[in-house]
């Protein structure tokens, strides 16, 4: 069995040897101890020594000479103070296996009463002892973080709300478009040219008012003539029928709308046919029929592809969300005038806007949805190459 030693030292003298029989009571080895020894630790050496008739340590000698003068007082110890002594004469006494204890916990032997025989410390005192400290540690803790009370009722007041049908349908519509892996892509389009434009035809038209949505409506219309894969939907196989694209034709482009019922999409259709001051024209009315509640299901069926212009509101960049029965859809922030360098590399006012594009990953690559976002861009920023396309 290993004893731990509760000194350190050099051991000068072995009182027994290996496998001999140690009487109770009587010291294993002598340790020439290299540092100072508590008045506990001498408390439990001295009589030990004094059994074995050996001198104790060097600095036992001062030690007795003022035990003995202690005793030659003229007042006597009290009961309470013969107690102490007794209890601490044995309170740094504990197995091994409770030091080891004492050592992984962080706890000195001192700290702890002992409830054993002789003041003795053992397990269950380490055990409580930790124990009340960490609820006195988390209970300080606690006491630090809560903030100073006050009359006011902090409690939470919840109200449950049902979705109305609106709400319910973006519910269910937005959930299923989530199952679609997005690819997005992002440019930054100079409207400079547009919005020149567009003041020059709003002075001569007073009953149509253009806006840039107008202009980016037929853009994308004309690209879709060039990439028709963007205008498709995709019809998912069941029972082993292979998926399949459905082309469509016509460009019925929705228009995202913010209404006092929610977001609805109503569209424009066929878009191809139609010029800018008609795309204007079919705007109005149907913000118009959003804002008062009757858009009818014509209006917001049969969409192709959807343009969100969250710009209108404010944001610069957005990441849209395609709706199921699409594969693509353009969100447009807000314009807004950055200086740029012109040709000859003097300082100019351009009038910029961001567009971000989200697209089917399923059927739709990343080269194809930047060539349809280039080609858009060109009609954007050189609106005659939009004009020589307009039948």
């Amino acid at each position: 069995m290993k004893i731990t030693s509760r000194f350190d030292g050099v051991i000068k003298k072995l009182h027994y040897e290996a496998e001999d029989v140690a009487q109770v009571g009587k010291p294993l080895c002598d340790i020439d101890v290299q540092s100072d020894i508590s008045s506990e630790d001498e408390a439990v050496l001295a009589p030990a020594a004094e059994q074995a008739g050996e001198p104790a340590s060097p600095q036992q000698p001062q030690k007795a000479a003022e035990h003995h003068a202690e005793q030659a007082s003229p007042e006597a110890p009290s009961h309470d103070t013969e107690s102490t002594i007794s209890s601490r004469k044995h309170s740094g006494l504990a197995t091994p296996a409770v030091r080891g204890l004492l050592k992984e916990l962080g706890i000195s032997i001192s700290e702890v009463p002992g409830t054993g025989k002789d003041g003795r410390v053992l397990k269950e005192d380490v055990h409580r002892y930790a124990t009340n400290r960490d609820a006195e540690s988390s209970k300080s803790s606690r006491g630090a973080a809560v903030r100073p009370s006050s009359n006011v009722d902090e409690t939470q007041v919840e109200k449950i709300i049902t979705l109305n049908p609106i709400q319910s349908q973006m519910f269910k519509t937005m959930t299923r478009s989530l199952t679609i892996p997005h690819f997005l892509y992002a440019d930054e389009i100079d409207v400079t040219a547009i919005s020149t434009l567009r003041q020059r035809l709003n002075v001569q038209d007073n009953e149509h008012k253009l806006s840039f949505l107008h202009f980016i409506i037929k853009a994308v219309s004309l690209a879709l003539e060039d990439f028709p894969l963007m205008n498709a939907r995709v019809e998912a196989g069941s029972n082993g029928d292979p998926t399949k694209l459905i082309m469509r034709e016509k460009h019925n482009i929705g228009i995202a709308m913010d209404t006092p019922q929610g977001l609805l999409v109503p569209n424009i259709k066929n878009v191809s046919s139609k010029s800018i001051l008609d795309i204007a024209s079919e705007c109005s009315r149907l913000q118009a029929l959003a804002k008062d509640g009757k858009l009818s299901m014509t209006d917001l069926t049969g969409g192709t592809i959807t343009i969100s212009n969250i710009g209108s509101i404010g944001g610069t960049y957005v990441a849209p969300v395609i709706v199921q029965s699409e594969v693509a859809i353009l969100g447009v922030g807000k314009a807004r005038t950055v200086p740029a360098f012109g040709d000859e590399g003097q300082v100019i006012r351009k009038d910029i806007m961001n567009f971000s594009w989200s697209a089917d990953h399923r059927v739709i690559d990343g080269a194809t949805m930047a060539r349809m976002a280039e080609r858009v861009r060109s009609f954007v920023e050189e609106p005659s190459l939009m004009m020589a396309r307009l039948r």
